[in-house]
Order: structure tokens, then C-alpha cells, then sequence
């Protein structure tokens, strides 16, 4: 891959701040084939009452108004924690180029634990995947959150 160039800080940065907002800490970014920040997210879940306001959904949303279509064809999205069974069908649905994240999910991942979404023959669009990117500041943040809840 030359050239390069991780948003993970962005991400993180998202995360950060979802867990000043009392939200767990996961956050995600939306990058355009060009480089261009597309949309930024953190989850907002407990804020909005919205069991589907995961990150990686409101940045989705976001970028898709934006650019006034519903795929993001050429798009990479950078999420700290690996998505859910729901938030990975929803990046295949949107076409998401790339998919970059951070932190394993043993517990709800859906895509490189449990149901494996990418995998089924159902999945219409399977992205690239790279984990472990900052995984362990992602780690790092989640572990603390919930500490504080204990």
C-alpha cells in the first residue's frame, strides 16, 4: 500500500469523545477514494434513545447525505472496534471499499467473530478487511469505560 495514510486518530478521537458523553467508546470515519474526510461519528446510542445509532451507522448515514446517493463505492471506513453483525451488513449494503478497525470483538463482532457477515453467501458486498489498527489504544478506551462502570 503505498501512499498510505491511517485515520484511525480520527476514529479514536470519535471514540473519546462518545465516552464524555457517557456513550461506550467506539467511534468512526468515513474516507473518500480522494483522502477526503467524508463523515465523522461516535455512538450516540444512549443520547438519541436509538439502539442503531452505532458509530459506524450515523457515519455511514452521514456520508451518504452528504454525497446525495446511498453507496459509498471507493469509500474506506475506519471504526475502533470490530462492527457488529448489524453495522457489517450495513457496510456491505454501502458498498464500503475498505474496512479498517481496531479492537476485537469477541463478544458482539460480526466480522471476524461470530456470525462472520463477509462470509455468507447472502453478503453482496464483501470489503477489504484490515484489524488490529490501534487496537490497542481502542482496547485501551473500552477497558476504561467499562472499569468506571464497575
Amino acid at each position: 500500500m503505498s501512499g498510505f495514510r491511517s485515520y484511525m486518530d480520527l476514529a479514536l478521537e470519535e471514540a473519546r469523545a462518545a465516552a464524555a458523553r457517557g456513550e461506550v467508546p467506539v467511534g468512526a470515519v468515513v474516507i473518500s477514494g480522494q483522502g477526503e474526510v467524508l463523515a465523522r461519528a461516535g455512538n450516540r446510542t444512549r443520547e438519541l434513545c436509538d439502539p442503531t445509532a452505532h458509530a459506524e451507522l450515523l457515519a455511514l448515514r452521514a456520508a451518504c447525505a452528504g454525497l446525495g446517493q446511498e453507496r459509498l463505492t471507493g469509500c474506506d471506513l475506519y471504526v475502533t472496534l470490530e462492527p457488529c453483525p448489524m453495522c457489517a451488513a450495513a457496510i456491505s449494503n454501502a458498498r464500503i471499499a475498505r474496512l479498517y478497525y481496531g479492537a476485537s470483538d469477541p463478544k458482539s463482532g460480526g466480522v471476524g467473530q461470530g456470525p462472520r457477515i463477509f462470509a455468507h453467501p447472502q453478503c453482496h458486498h464483501v470489503p477489504e478487511v484490515y484489524d488490529g489498527i490501534a487496537a490497542g489504544e481502542a482496547a485501551a478506551l473500552l477497558q476504561a469505560f467499562f472499569a468506571r462502570l464497575r
